[in-house]
């Protein structure tokens, strides 16, 4: 059981692009009541509000350049800061490398907060390819539709607001081999690394929506959202 009596429960979600790490933290912050924080997220903020830490990294950006570590950490050290965070957060996208989670681990105990458990998505390869070459987004609200498993009703037409649907350009074909290996490469090592630490659970990203949530939910020890936030 991960959730406790103090309230608090930070989440990391592991997973390669594609394994729905962004609809699990979406459906689990809300249902939770604790915020989803998203690294790509956090960048677009930033930016747009002209922080310190944003102007920073439109540098980068700008020059075609990696955002540093040192960077990327501080906008999400300055978000758990908020008051928002004080029962949990969900991490989507963060940390990346085994550096950003040494340095969120440290960040966490300066605040007296610990990660409760990092679930880690499982998918496999070929699933994850048929997933990330269907996805197309709305140029209007920024909803996701699948060809294969969520069309839309109109062909390229949100359901929604009625906008164009488009495909980003790291979900075109030519691309999403490269982004898997930089995953298994980059990021994948991170499991290990909370092994370790006795706080990875993994669960199978291939099941349903539902079932992914339903495993999610049991690894915290609850089976529905509500005992959690009754708790405290």
């Amino acid at each position: 059981m991960v959730a406790g009596a103090d309230s608090r429960l930070y989440l990391i979600f592991l997973g390669a692009p594609g394994a729905g790490k962004g609809t699990q933290t979406a459906m689990l912050s809300q249902a939770l009541g604790i915020p989803r924080i998203s690294s790509g997220d956090l960048f677009r903020e930033n930016i747009k509000n002209q922080t310190p830490l944003g102007r920073q990294a439109k540098a980068y950006i700008d020059r075609g350049e990696l955002v540093p570590d040192a960077v990327t950490v501080g906008m999400v050290i300055h978000r758990i800061a908020e008051d928002d965070c004080v029962r949990g957060a969900l991490f989507d996208g963060f940390p990346r490398t085994i550096p950003q989670a040494e340095a969120l681990e440290a960040a966490l105990a300066e605040q007296g907060k610990t990660l409760g458990a990092v679930v880690d998505l499982v998918v496999d390869h070929e699933i994850l390819l048929e997933r990330l070459s269907g996805r197309w987004m709305c140029r209007g609200c920024g909803a996701s539709y699948h060809l294969a498993f969520h069309p839309p009703k109109t062909e390229g037409k949100c359901d929604t607001c009625s906008a164009e649907l488009y495909q980003r350009e790291d979900d075109r074909a030519d691309t999403i081999e490269h982004r898997l290996l930089v995953y298994y490469r980059q990021t994948a090592p991170l499991q290990n690394f909370y092994r370790q630490r006795g706080l990875l659970y993994q669960v199978n990203g291939e099941q349903a929506i539902e079932a992914v949530q339903e495993a999610v939910l049991r690894v915290l020890g609850v089976s529905q959202p509500a005992e959690y936030a009754g708790f405290g």
